[in-house]
């Protein structure tokens, strides 16, 4: 009777020690899916406080390589956690536009680019500056006017517009358009037009973060290879509409 009492207490013994070994095993596992859930889009493995895990996987953060250290930016720098930061960071970029003048290769290189991408969210214009295919409908729409007398010729040269110029007034579309210029000048060579526009994205996203993630999951769903250049550009604009966004804009427009 004892030896098989002691019988007993080995076959509970090794029953308890293998499902201690699973509960381990199954702790170790959680353990780490959570880490890679807390790794998702983070370059520090942290997710921005204020950010959900789906958005943590879309928004950059860290700082950009080679520009950002020139001008003291950092995508951890546009948040809703920090307005005040946010708008500093905006206006570094946004005075990009306003001092930088293009000429020549480099203008027409920011022509290619930028007309790609728009600020839809804010203003609803096609492109953040004028296109040149904007430039010839304008001036046949002002020509109509001029023949049907609602204008005159001097009247009309306060309507004509340039390809370049700028197309959305708002403050996310200043500093899209002021960091392209400083990227062209001072870096033409290090990035290629798709990862000038994939940058332009990124801070696109940062200002758009509900919508731009709500975007990103359609793009998913759709089976689009995701790039920030086809997240941010106007390749699949408005792809999104009709899906559920988070709301949050930062920046003013």
């Amino acid at each position: 009777m004892k030896e098989k009492h002691r019988k007993t207490e080995k076959k509970y013994s090794g029953a308890e020690k293998a499902t201690a070994f699973f509960l381990v095993l199954g702790l170790i596992f959680v353990v780490f899916n959570q880490f890679q859930l807390m790794s998702l889009g983070s370059g520090n493995g942290i997710v921005p406080t204020g950010v959900t895990l789906a958005q943590a996987a879309v928004i950059p953060t860290g700082t950009p390589e080679i520009y950002g250290g020139e001008l003291g930016i950092s995508y951890d720098g546009v948040s809703t956690s920090d307005p005040g930061l946010a708008d500093q960071t905006i206006a570094v970029m946004s005075n990009l536009d306003r001092t930088l003048t293009l000429e020549g290769d480099d203008l027409e290189r920011y022509i290619d680019v930028v007309s790609e991408i728009s600020c839809e969210y804010c203003c609803g214009a096609q492109s953040i500056i004028v296109r040149r295919a904007d430039v010839e409908s304008m001036n046949q729409k002002i020509e109509a006017a001029i023949e049907s007398g609602e204008i005159t010729e001097d009247q009309a040269e306060r309507y004509r517009k340039e390809a370049g110029d700028s197309a959305c007034g708002c403050a996310h579309s200043y500093a899209m358009r002021g960091l392209a210029k400083y990227l062209i000048i001072e870096h033409g060579d290090e990035f290629t037009d798709e990862e000038i526009l994939g940058e332009l994205s990124k801070w696109k996203t940062l200002y758009f973060p509900g919508q731009m993630t709500a975007k990103a999951a359609i793009m998913e769903e759709k089976g689009i290879e995701f790039s920030y250049a086809a997240l941010g550009s106007n390749e699949n604009r408005d792809i999104e509409k009709g899906a559920t966004a988070g709301s949050g804009m930062v920046g003013g427009c």
